[in-house]
Order: structure tokens, then sequence, then C-alpha cells
């Protein structure tokens, strides 16, 4: 008896034991085509049409099996790449894919090349060549790494300096503070005019432009930080209804003054109001006699009596020039 429950044991192992090798072996009359590189799968077997009709709980389980084969097939197909571990020894256990095989499409177009700036255009045009510098310089005064350009650079403001060195050519009764002062001014002046030249370029060209932009050196007042605050407020959808305040911020009710909402009339409600409302409508289609917009017309009215003015007035410059011209032949 007892070798016979051994015996038993034995048989039902090896069963189970080949019970999981079905469970990881699967064959297909055509190989599938594999892109690792997209963890990509292609079966090009037919499914069987008698268990795909109607819909049922047959169908699905059809279906989920088919699924679970070929996720055994790619699977399988994964632990044959080279593996590492990744961050050590410890580290998950990794597989390098190949390249992809397959050009997926993309979801949303590519995003258009930003148009070429002034000095891009002028750069290509001279072919001058964009060098990387670091933005930190080593200053001797102050033995520290600064700054190259802006605030607290190296060498420090030469207008601010105690030492100001007077040029050859120079007058030396001119105080070269003041004439430091006077020349950063100058300089900030004309950066500020490059600005505004700029952004009226970009609004021209039809580019998103900014409005109420910060201060340029990050030192904003506190009306300017409430101003652009408000305004970053009232950008949503809600108007800011639900947009979770500052600390120490007032509540005030958000401002509908900057745009006009629409309105649409209910879709059910008073039936005589949109009787004679679409009565109305057939009553202006089916009338022979156009309707008058008496601003329109004023309007139209008003720009042909200015340009026949215009018009009247350079025939009249004209003429005088003519008479002048006469008048000079008859001298000589």
């Amino acid at each position: 008896m007892a070798a016979m429950r051994v015996e038993e044991m034995l048989a039902a192992a090896e069963e189970q034991e080949a019970e999981k090798r079905r469970s990881i072996t699967v064959e297909k009359e055509l190989e599938l085509e594999f892109d690792l590189g997209n963890l990509l799968a292609l079966d090009r077997n037919p499914p069987p049409a008698a268990g795909l009709r109607g819909a049922g709980p047959r169908r699905e389980a059809l279906l989920r099996a088919l699924a679970r084969d070929n996720t055994q097939l790619l699977v399988a197909r994964l632990w044959e790449l080279p593996a590492e571990r990744a961050g050590g020894a410890g580290g998950p256990l990794v597989a390098r894919l190949p390249e992809p095989a397959f050009r997926l499409p993309r979801e949303k177009p590519p995003p258009r090349p930003r148009p070429p700036t002034r000095w891009e255009q002028f750069a290509r045009l001279k072919g001058i060549r964009r060098r990387k510098r670091t933005s930190l310089v080593w200053d001797e005064q102050a033995k520290e790494w600064r700054r190259r350009w802006g605030y607290r650079r190296a060498g420090g403001d030469p207008a601010r300096a105690w030492l100001a060195e007077v040029p050859e050519n120079a007058d030396p009764e001119e105080d070269q503070f003041a004439r430091l002062r006077r020349e950063k001014r100058e300089r900030v002046a004309r950066n500020e005019l490059n600005r505004l030249r700029n952004l009226a370029r970009a609004h021209r060209a039809g580019t998103a432009v900014p409005a109420a932009p910060l201060h340029p050196t990050g030192h904003q007042s506190r009306e300017e930080l409430g101003r652009v605050a408000r305004v970053a407020r009232v950008s949503t959808a809600s108007l800011g209804r639900f947009q979770p305040r500052l600390p120490k911020e007032p509540a005030e009710p958000p401002s509908r003054s900057g745009g006009k909402k629409r309105r649409f009339e209910p879709l059910l409600g008073n039936l005589a109001a949109e009787r004679s409302r679409q009565l109305d409508l057939l009553r202006d289609m089916g009338s022979k006699k156009p309707v008058l917009d008496i601003t329109r017309a004023v309007n139209k009215q008003l720009r042909q009596e200015e340009a026949e003015a215009a018009a009247a007035k350079g025939k009249k410059q004209s003429q005088r020039g003519k008479r002048g011209r006469r008048q000079q032949r008859a001298g000589r």
C-alpha cells in the first residue's frame, strides 16, 4: 500500500510538471513576427471563425486565450535578449532592446519650426557661429566666481567704481563718473527701445506676446505682483472661481469685464417666443426689400465723401504745380 501511494504521488507530480510546461509552451502554425524594440508581436494565423461568431462568454474566453498565448511568446523572446543588472548587483534585471523595426505613426503633428530672429538671420548671412561660454568667470578683485553679465557681475559696475580712468582724447576737467552714469542710462534706454521694437515686430508677425510682463530685473512692486496674480487667476475657464487663493490674498469676486460670455436659449421653454423669432426670420427671408442698416449706410457715405474730397485736393495740388512750372518757363 505504501509503494502504491508513493507511485501515485510521483505520477501526480509528473502531471503537475507537464501541466506547467504546457502553460508556457505555445504552438502556432505560422510563427509570429516580432519587433522587440516596440514590444510588438504580429500574429498572422487566422482565428477560428466559429468561436468568434456572436457575442458571449465563449468569444471572450477565446480572445483571452489568444492574447495570453501571444503574450507568452513575446515574453519568451524577451528572455532570450542579453540582460544586465541596473544600479549594481542588487538592482533589477533589465534587457537591452534592439532598434525598432516598425515606424509607428505620431499622435500629433510635429511642431512647426520657430521663425528665425533678426539676429539669427544676420548671423547666418555673415557666417557668424555661436560659441558656448560659461556664465561664471573668476573675479580677481572679489576673489570669487561671479556672473559674466547682469547684477553683481565680474569686475563690478564701472559707474560705481571709486576710480575712473580718463581717456587720452577726453577733457581733463570733465567728470568721468557723470559720463559713465550718462552712458549707462543711454544703454538702458537703447535696450528698452530694442525690446519694445522686438515686441512690436512679434505682434505684427502674429506671435503670442505676453501682456503686462514683469519687471526685467525681477524686482517687482506689490502692485505689479497683485496685477499679475489677478490676470493669472481669471485666465482659467471658471474665471478663478475654483482657484486656490494665496496666503493673505483678499477675497474678491472674479472680474467679468474682460470678456463677454455667450448666452444660449433653452431648448425647452417659451414656445411663443421661439415661434415669433422663427416667423420674423422667415418674413425677412421672404421679403423683397432688404433690411436697411442705418449705421453701415452712414459710414459708407462718409467714406465716399472723404475719398472724393481727398481726390479733389490732390487734383488741385497737381494743377497748382503745373501752373508754377509754366510761370517759371515764361520767366526764363
